[in-house]
């Protein structure tokens, strides 16, 4: 029997066993590749749709069409806390790394479309309403979804984190989902001057502008989707490296001669 290579590294508590290479599901490349043409070809189609198909609003003229960017970025954000809060919840149930690396990615992504709801937003108020921020409710609850996202980054960020740390993230991702019907019906429940252009108690949407908006919702749902899963795939990566370096460290291969 052969001596046994420096490089060997015994069987994870994950139950991988030696030399396994981090999970992968085949096709995973060409479903990628297929979803990264599919938003290629979804963003010709929104920019065309929403810099020549949609008209020019009477009223605040070009700065409306920031509209069609802020709707989506607001959707996706939504979909990367759903992402987060579905892994952190998968995760407490099952404690297993692959459901704890989509509550990371479903996190990051989210908070990085609050970041652009967060700049559009007052873009489009400044034209609107003469003012770039106003403690709106849906203004107001939206920050605070973004800030609770973010504490879970925050926490998540603080050197080598343990099983307590992660519990009390995923706690947070679940916090912040409970926000998410707040800021939706929080239009409706209290009144402010967020417009509600897509209910029917708002003023409505021309027909001619429906198209913007819809391909530029595709858009960015490809966008947040190809975003959370290159994410949790990054993520899974570090976490069978973390496991490999735990490993290695325990049989004394890390130890300098």
């Amino acid at each position: 029997m052969p001596p046994q290579d420096a490089t060997t590294v015994p069987s994870t508590a994950s139950g991988r066993g030696a030399g396994t290479a981090p999970s992968a599901i085949p096709g995973q490349p060409k479903a990628l590749l297929a979803l990264i043409a599919l938003g290629a070809l979804a963003l010709l189609g929104a920019l065309y749709a929403i810099f020549v198909v949609a008209p020019v609003e009477k009223q605040m003229g070009i700065v409306q069409k920031i509209f069609y960017f802020h709707v989506p970025c607001a959707y996706a954000m939504y979909i990367g806390f759903v992402a987060s809060a579905a892994g952190s919840a998968m995760y407490l149930a099952k404690r297993q790394p692959r459901w704890d690396a989509l509550g990371v990615a479903g996190a990051e992504v989210g908070c990085v479309f609050f970041l652009m709801v967060m700049i559009t937003g007052p873009m489009w108020a400044r034209k609107a309403w003469g003012v770039w921020w106003t403690w709106d409710p849906r203004l107001t609850t939206t920050l605070l979804g973004g800030m609770i996202l973010t504490a879970y980054l925050v926490l998540r960020s603080m050197g080598r984190v343990g099983e307590v740390e992660k519990r009390f993230a995923a706690g947070l991702s679940l916090l912040g989902l409970l926000n998410l019907p707040v800021i939706h019906y929080s239009v409706e429940r209290w009144r402010g001057t967020h417009p509600t252009v897509i209910t029917s108690r708002g003023g409505g949407l021309h027909s001619d502008m429906w198209p913007a908006l819809i391909m530029g919702l595709v858009l960015f749902t490809i966008v947040a989707v190809l975003l959370v899963w290159l994410r949790a795939r990054a993520e899974r990566t570090r976490q069978d490296l973390e496991a490999l370096e735990m490993a290695a460290a325990e049989r004394g291969l890390l130890e300098e001669v």
